[in-house]
């Protein structure tokens, strides 16, 4: 075979047809939810265009995922405070060669058939079938843009035409206990679905893991032809939510080939990684996963690489000086930490932290299992500990967080359930001045 041409560090000739088992396909991503479990992270941004890992965006997993897998023709539908979320995929994915037929193409709402916004991830894909007619795909690969994790699509691809399926869906054990907050599928031993169940409060075991159950990942194969008749069909149903796990799926099992398909990690590690990032908490942790000693998400493997737009900063500067108040030194230090380009620690501890681009941490001042976004100037003297802090906020000197966690919710931050202090973007409430002294 060939040497592949390689443009920006990926491949630009698509995965062969005899990989993917497909000729053409064309790729689908839901980007339009608001993430209301997200904010204040997402008042200002859609949640698949938020921060992870200091320099990446939720949705970058999701893309990596497809040019990885051979994947190339993509269109991304956006709907709700979409301006970061395309000025993102504008700067950091605009390197597809069109005249090779590569492109990411963003897809608002156009209202072409009705003058209403989207409604439901079916009713989304319903409004592009034009889009999707022009493109004339023998199978359509339907993909959440909001969750972290590694797949190849290729092999789920693959299996979908071997078992000549109408609609595959992509499946991940959980935890019983957790099952509640995903779409459960019932299973026979050859993975055919027998029943969806969205969101049960008591959800089915797998069988033989009574421990276990089934959840959809929100990842889709069709066979187009099928997806139009059967979206065409929940158009026209008054009672649908038009949502692909409610709606569209459990009405296709009595007379279409619905199939399951296992997650197959890409991910290198013993323990498959899927998240779904929706809520505070659980995004949160998924930044703390990144800066373990074996990081349960693999960055840094050179196989399955994770693009997304790099600024033009700077590295990384730590600032150390002998001379200090009352003999005590500078040291600007970071431990078990991820430090991105541009930042400056000038005299300040950081320790298990992810920071973003530009951010400085000035001296005397201590940031501890903390999330800083893009940005963030931390004060002299400031004490910050388990917080997520958005883009731009300024902490003026003296200023503690999260050491008194009433004291927070007065100032009229959010604070999660697990303690986690969260400051929206840009955001210092006169509340916040009152409480921090001059230096």
């Amino acid at each position: 075979m060939a040497a592949s041409v390689f443009r920006n560090g990926f491949p630009v000739r698509p995965t062969p047809a005899r990989e993917t088992g497909v000729k053409k396909v064309l790729t689908m991503i839901l980007a339009g939810g608001k993430g209301k479990r997200l904010e204040p992270l997402t008042r200002d941004r859609a949640k698949p265009a938020v921060p992870f890992g200091g320099v990446y965006r939720i949705i970058d997993f999701t893309l990596s995922n497809c040019l990885n897998s051979g994947l190339r023709q993509i269109l991304l539908l956006p709907q709700y405070k979409a301006l970061s979320l395309t000025r993102h995929i504008q700067m950091g994915w605009n390197f597809l060669p069109r005249e090779l037929g590569e492109y990411i193409d963003l897809l608002s709402p156009q209202q072409r058939i009705d003058e209403k916004w989207y409604v439901g991830t079916a009713d989304a894909i319903y409004q592009n079938i034009y889009s999707i007619e022009k493109e004339d795909p023998a199978y359509t690969l339907i993909l959440a843009g909001d969750h972290i994790y590694k797949m190849d699509y290729g092999a789920m691809i693959q299996a979908h035409v071997e078992r000549g399926a109408d609609v595959t869906v992509g499946c991940i054990p959980v935890p019983i206990e957790e099952g509640s907050s995903f779409g459960i599928l019932e299973v026979n031993d050859r993975y055919d679905i027998e029943r969806f169940h969205e969101k049960p409060e008591h959800p089915i075991p797998m069988p033989g893991f009574p421990n276990l159950c089934l959840a959809s990942m929100g990842i889709y194969v069709f066979t187009t032809r099928v997806m139009y008749e059967v979206l065409c069909q929940d158009a026209t149903r008054p009672d649908s939510s038009h949502d692909f796990g409610h709606d569209v799926l459990p009405a296709m099992i009595d007379d279409y080939v619905v199939h399951a398909f296992r997650f197959l990690d890409k991910n290198r590690k013993k323990d498959a990684y899927w998240r779904d990032v929706g809520t505070l908490d659980a995004y949160y942790q998924a930044n703390m996963d990144l800066i373990g000693i074996d990081p349960l998400l693999n960055l840094y493997d050179e196989e399955w690489p994770i693009h997304t737009y790099q600024p033009q900063l700077p590295p990384p500067k730590f600032v150390f000086n002998d001379e200090g108040p009352r003999g005590h030194a500078r040291r600007g230090e970071a431990h078990n930490s991820l430090l991105c380009q541009g930042c400056i620690i000038s005299g300040g501890h950081v320790s298990h932290s992810v920071l973003s681009p530009n951010v400085r941490v000035n001296s005397y001042a201590i940031v501890e299992d903390s999330i800083l976004f893009e940005g963030v100037d931390v004060g002299r003297y400031c004490r910050i500990r388990k917080a997520i802090i958005d883009k731009d906020v300024k902490i003026p000197p003296h200023t503690t967080i999260g050491y008194d966690l009433d004291e927070d919710r007065r100032r009229g931050f959010e604070v999660t359930d697990d303690g986690v202090v969260v400051i929206a973007k840009a955001e210092i409430p006169e509340s916040f001045q009152s409480h921090t002294r001059t230096s």
